[in-house]
């Protein structure tokens, strides 16, 4: 259990990845969460470093697809403004999602990363498959009211991961 629960990676935020690392890992995918990963829960603003951060992501030939719990609408949203495809509905931590996102960039599990906010939806779908898993903090403090309680229990199972070192 605590494989699939502990990313390979975690970091502040998206911004603080070393893109040439996972690089010279093999990656050459980056699977991203949405929601307080790369924007705020339900904030449509785009934080004014995402743009230039994608397309550098892209011009180091990353291929990059969201997979995200989040409606289709917002996803939508989220696609056309940053120019990337998305899966919206993903019930993270379900395997299927993933595999969507593979299939979709020709992807396999073994060169690609995934970046997400949350252990049990983005870490633990992305361990399931064996994806590099990279772990960031919330972007804000608001969150959907199951994500809250999940939260707490997160902060637990880190520590105790973490100790277990």
């Amino acid at each position: 259990m605590r494989r699939l629960l502990l990313p390979a990676m975690y970091v502040e935020s998206i911004y603080h990845i070393d893109l040439a690392k996972l690089r010279a890992r093999g990656i050459d995918t980056i699977i991203s969460d949405l929601d307080n990963t790369l924007v705020p829960w339900r904030k449509n603003k785009i934080n004014p470093a995402l743009k230039p951060w994608l397309k550098s992501v892209k011009a180091q030939g990353f291929k990059v697809c969201l997979v995200s719990n989040a409606l289709e609408k917002r996803i939508a949203y989220f696609r056309a403004e940053l120019n990337i495809p998305g899966i919206s509905f993903a019930n993270k931590p379900s395997r299927r999602a993933f595999l969507q996102a593979l299939t979709l960039l020709g992807s396999k599990p073994e060169t690609t990363a995934m970046i997400g906010d949350q252990i049990f939806t983005d870490v633990l779908g992305g361990n399931r498959l064996g994806l590099f898993t990279i772990l960031v903090v919330p972007l804000c403090d608001r969150d959907f009211f199951f994500t809250r309680m999940a939260r707490l229990f997160e902060r637990w199972v880190l520590r105790r991961l973490v100790k277990e070192e």
